[in-house]
């Protein structure tokens, strides 16, 4: 198999993607902690799944495309799943396996249709790397959405993706899970609807999975600039309100093609006294950014909107049912 750097596909360089990291080990610099150089790896993992390319990457994780041979063994006319796994610089850390396999734990228990679905959680005894195995999803990340549609999309299109998106969250809420790093990059659209993945900053309320074991996560936060709350970037734990702050960041960015910040950090547009440039009527409906608004306070006891409500404000906004297609969309993308 080439090596990371010859199947390293069309990593995104976008600013909200940059992520503020606080290792127990200091790095020299942010731009070194970006830098994703995943340790060598069989071609094919636990006896079963050939890695054919490396789909991307995030401040803790690699993604690959990889062949099930068992599936495809079975005349599976589709046998490919992704595959996860930590990047090399976390994958000697003490309680790195477990860490994935928090991921998988939470992510199983919050199982909806606009949440990515996994398949398995799995180890290879050869190079003592854990890994997940999920859907591989077909579209598009919001981001790179963003980049096709530089003005944001129009209120019928914007409802279309906005409403999947709040939905699975207030689901994952309502399962005691908190995900941690909702932004464009984590969120897909394609035909099949809306998938939102990565939970790998993700924590457990309160008895929600007691059998989880209480991990640190020192070394392990990683924030992303252009999405997290203020309080996160000031150290506060992760709490049901930051997730609120991220989602309506996303939403704002799709309304208008516009980060509600400039792509400011929070903590450092908050301490500047920098405000959210309100939404017209032309970008969604005004009791949605009435909601939106609230949403996008820095400071989290003015946060006053559960995801719930921020749904149910979205929803009662309209009075068209969802597109069950996603061809509207992406008229000429999908067609073979």
């Amino acid at each position: 198999m080439s090596g990371a750097g010859d199947v390293l596909e069309d990593l995104s360089s976008r600013d909200e993607d940059l992520t503020y990291f606080a290792f127990a080990k200091p790095v020299a610099t942010h731009r070194d902690a970006m830098q994703v150089r995943p340790e060598p790896v069989p071609d094919v993992l636990a006896g079963r799944y050939r890695l054919e390319r490396l789909l991307g990457a995030g401040g803790m994780g690699v993604v690959y495309r990889a062949r099930d041979l068992l599936q495809e063994q079975f005349g599976d006319p589709e046998p490919y799943v992704a595959l996860k796994m930590l990047c090399d610089e976390y994958a000697d850390c003490v309680d790195a396996s477990a860490l994935l396999f928090s991921e998988f734990a939470l992510t199983r228990r919050v199982q909806h249709p606009n949440v990515v679905r996994l398949y398995g959680f799995e180890a290879d005894t050869r190079c003592n790397r854990a890994f997940i195995t999920m859907e591989l999803m077909r579209g598009l990340t919001l981001d790179k959405l963003l980049c096709e549609r530089p003005l944001g999309l129009p209120w019928p299109e914007l409802r279309d993706i906005a409403l999947p998106l709040i939905d699975a969250l207030a689901h994952v809420h309502s399962r005691g899970v908190l995900h941690g790093d909702i932004k464009p990059s984590n969120v897909m659209v394609g035909e099949e609807g809306l998938r939102l993945f990565d939970f790998g900053l993700g924590l457990a309320e309160e008895d929600a999975l007691p059998g989880l074991p209480k991990l640190s996560r020192h070394g392990f936060h990683a924030w992303t600039f252009g999405y997290a709350a203020p309080e996160l970037l000031d150290g506060s734990p992760l709490v049901a309100s930051a997730d609120v702050f991220s989602v309506a960041c996303v939403i704002y960015e799709l309304a208008c093609g516009k980060h509600p910040l400039r792509r400011v950090p929070s903590n450092q547009a908050r301490d500047v006294g920098m405000e959210v440039e309100p939404l017209t009527s032309s970008h969604l409906p005004k009791r949605c950014w009435t909601s939106l608004k609230t949403a996008l306070s820095f400071d989290p006891s003015k946060r006053h909107i559960t995801v719930a409500q921020l749904r149910q404000d979205f929803a009662s906004a309209s009075n068209f049912k969802l597109l069950q297609g996603w061809r509207r969309l992406f008229p000429n993308r999908f067609r073979q």
